[in-house]
């Protein structure tokens, strides 16, 4: 491997597709790097909890927002509207 490793999510190594969402996946050096479309009327506990069974989402995510807004609520209480430009950290348990 060189010191520099990059792909394109225009040529995943995985594409899921789940309702109203197109998830694009590189693997990169031993890490994954994902790129999350939402269709308009997105929600998590609509069209991902039928997948994986959870009452909420058990991943952390780190990432940008490119385009569009997200309203995210975590099981603490807290919550938070995403927009472009913004970089958020989302820990386990959370619906958006």
């Amino acid at each position: 491997m060189t010191g520099i490793e990059n792909k394109s999510f225009d040529s995943p190594d995985e594409t899921r597709t789940p309702d109203k969402t197109t998830i694009a996946v590189v693997n990169l050096g031993g890490v994954s790097a994902a790129r999350m479309q939402f269709e308009s009327g997105w929600k998590w506990s609509e069209c991902i909890k039928p997948v994986v069974a959870t009452d909420s989402c058990q991943v952390r995510h780190v990432g940008t927002v490119q385009s569009g807004t997200l309203h995210v609520v975590h099981n603490d209480g807290s919550e938070a509207d995403l927009g472009p430009g913004d970089v958020y950290v989302i820990e386990p348990g959370h619906d958006a």
